[in-house]
């Protein structure tokens, strides 16, 4: 069974704080967020809207773009939303 890897970003209510991160479960993983089942940055800042997301089925090239996304300018990261989502809204329920 192939293993499928997504890099997303997320947002809190306002769109001012966001944060990339990496799962093999995005629904899973986005739900933690909602929940604030996690303890960090996320729980902290209250972000919890998906409002981009990628998928990758090799881990190496997941991690890889990870890292390219989070040493991205705030600037980039938007432009990359916007490219996806450009009324920002949680896709959480598409998943």
């Amino acid at each position: 069974m192939q293993r499928i890897y997504t890099i997303y970003i997320v947002t809190n209510k306002n769109n001012t704080v966001l944060y990339t991160g990496i799962t093999s479960n995005l629904k899973k993983r986005i739900y933690e967020h909602k929940e604030k089942l996690v303890g960090g940055f996320t729980k902290k800042y209250n972000v919890y809207k998906l409002v981009y997301y990628e998928v990758f089925e090799d881990v190496k090239s997941a991690i890889s773009r990870e890292k390219q996304i989070k040493a991205g300018s705030r600037k980039k990261k938007t432009k990359l939303i916007n490219t996806m989502n450009p009324n920002w809204k949680d896709l959480y329920e598409e998943l």
